[in-house]
């Protein structure tokens, strides 16, 4: 895949954690905007994450039957306008509904990126892609919120939704002059009737949902940091808050590090035997963790390398579970992707409420969730590579 392509779809997986990360800066200013709280305002995340994990169902299926480059298009377009519409939003109630129509729009990258790697590379060549693309989905964290931070701080909370507007645009121009179909002339297009059958199939294919909760469950343990990390750090251990940026953003390199290295062992190992590996590193560091917050440290840096080792070893495990959930789903890509996806935001969400629901003024929730999450995906790695192993034997 080259390098146009590569940044193009970089572009488009930026859209959800960019929507997400780059307006955190603007509570407050939305807050007094609007006569209400933050409490309140949070209320335009929880709808965002409400419009990705519904868009991706429906984006899917149309996706395998109408080729990649038209829902795609439609979506970026959607995004843009839901974006300009946020910008000018008279009342919260507005922004929430905007905040949907642009979750809506904004997951047709995440759902056709993926499925467009599908389409041009093997297992080996998607992982390594997806390695790559990790490097967006790791700066976007770090960099998003300074951005958006300084852009309001000039212009209002306004301009962060205008920036948005105009990224979407260039970003629809880049797809309609330099990303081509994808999906083969040649290959069956699956009427929109089917589905839920499609889904079905892919819910009871025992190697694809293994993969894909692996990923997902993943993912969840990094939302319960996220979710965990400013309590503990800044309220728990006194961090100030202008410097819980640079500890996020270091546990942010060490993801985008070791999703760099894992690109590189692809060479020599494919994904599922990296994928079975890391994992481990993921379960000891978690489990580390959570010994280490049982003891109620007196100060933070006893956790912050363990917590390290476990956020930089999903570098490694996203991308390979990706590219192994993926593989080989020819003429269904395009809902394998939103499945993926879905399960994905689905049990991240539920692994953020659950280091609510368990807040004890402590360390010891977000890494209890952590450190579960660890079990949860070696059990589920090493019973997928058996999986895929009596495959082999079999076929």
């Amino acid at each position: 895949m080259n390098l146009r392509t590569i940044l193009i779809l970089g572009a488009l997986s930026a859209f959800a954690p960019l929507a997400i990360d780059f307006y955190l800066p603007g509570f407050p200013a939305m807050a007094t905007a609007f006569g209400t709280d933050e409490k309140h305002i949070q209320l335009t995340l929880a709808v965002y994450f409400l419009g990705l994990s519904i868009g991706q169902l429906a984006y899917g299926p149309v996706a395998d039957r109408f080729g990649r480059r038209l829902p795609l298009l439609v979506g970026v377009a959607l995004f843009t306008v839901a974006s300009l519409a946020c910008s000018f939003a008279p009342s919260l109630d507005w922004l929430i509904a905007a905040r949907f129509v642009q979750a809506l729009g904004g997951c047709a990258g995440m759902v056709i990126s993926r499925a467009v790697v599908s389409d041009k590379c093997d297992a080996v060549g998607s992982a390594k892609v997806f390695s790559q693309l990790m490097l967006v989905v790791g700066l976007a964290p770090i960099l998003a919120p300074m951005l958006g931070g300084v852009l309001v701080n000039l212009y209002g909370w306004h301009s962060i939704f205008l920036a948005l507007t105009i990224f979407s645009a260039l970003a629809a121009i880049a797809v309609i002059l330099g990303l081509p179909e994808s999906l083969p002339a040649n290959q069956p297009r699956p009427p929109l009737s089917g589905a839920l059958r499609q889904y079905g199939r892919l819910l009871g294919d025992r190697l694809f949902l293994g993969h894909a909760l692996t990923g997902g469950i993943a993912i969840a343990g990094m939302f319960a940091y996220i979710a965990g990390s400013p309590f503990v750090f800044i309220k728990l251990y006194g961090v100030p808050a202008e410097h819980y940026g640079w500890l996020f953003g270091t546990n942010a390199a060490g993801f985008i590090l070791t999703a760099q290295v894992n690109a590189r062992l692809l060479a020599k190992r494919g994904p599922a035997f990296l994928l079975v590996r890391a994992v481990w590193v993921y379960l000891a560091a978690g489990l580390t963790l959570l010994a280490i917050s049982s003891l109620h440290p007196q100060q933070l840096w006893p956790m912050l390398v363990p917590l390290f080792i476990c956020i930089s070893s999903l570098g490694c495990i996203l991308p390979n579970a990706s590219a192994c959930a993926m593989s080989g789903q020819g003429a269904r890509a395009g809902s394998a992707s939103a499945t993926l996806g879905c399960l994905q935001f689905g049990v991240a969400a539920a692994a953020a409420s659950l280091v609510g629901v368990l807040h004890d003024g402590s360390a010891v929730p977000m890494a209890l969730v952590i450190s579960l999450c660890g079990v949860l995906v070696v059990t589920l790695a090493t019973s997928t590579r058996r999986v895929h192993n009596a495959r082999v034997i079999q076929g």
